[in-house]
């Protein structure tokens, strides 16, 4: 898929090193640091084809810019899985230049291809930037999550 001189493609599994660095500044974003078997679990989910999980990245200038992971699952409510968009970040010096906007829209593509009903994901209330973007693309619901953590 293109989107002006962005290409967006699977990450491929030899880019972890491109990858990570990425996936880091989203933890960074939200101030969580994970352990390093967490970095390989999920390389390996994303990368394992048996995996309802996946990852997209879009190539400025052929360097990732940007990724968006998102995952399959049931649901009560239909016949047709929901596709969760849980992950999405644009380098610093690739934003404004409609690459969050381009990853989402290539999950949506996905996700209509796999049959899913409907596209959701979560950000945090202070995340105002992303919330101007995500507006113009999505409803918001005005559900509020619960969790407990073990």
């Amino acid at each position: 898929m293109r989107a002006g001189n962005v290409v967006i493609r699977t990450v491929g599994a030899n880019e972890r090193a491109a990858w990570e660095p990425l996936w880091r500044g989203y933890l960074h974003f939200y101030n969580t640091d994970l352990p390093r078997e967490i970095y390989d679990a999920t390389w390996v989910r994303l990368n394992d084809p048996a995996e309802p999980m996946f990852a997209l990245g879009a190539y400025a200038q052929g360097k990732l810019a940007g990724i968006v992971h998102y995952l399959f699952h049931r649901s009560c409510w239909t016949v047709g899985d929901y596709c969760y968009l849980q992950d999405l970040f644009v380098a610093e010096d690739a934003r404004k230049l409609g690459i969050g906007r381009a990853l989402i829209e290539a999950v949506y593509v996905e996700a209509k291809a796999a049959g899913a009903s409907r596209v959701h994901w979560l950000t945090h209330e202070s995340n105002a930037t992303a919330r101007t973007l995500y507006d113009t693309l999505a409803e918001r619901p005005g559900f509020i999550q619960y969790r407990k953590l073990f």
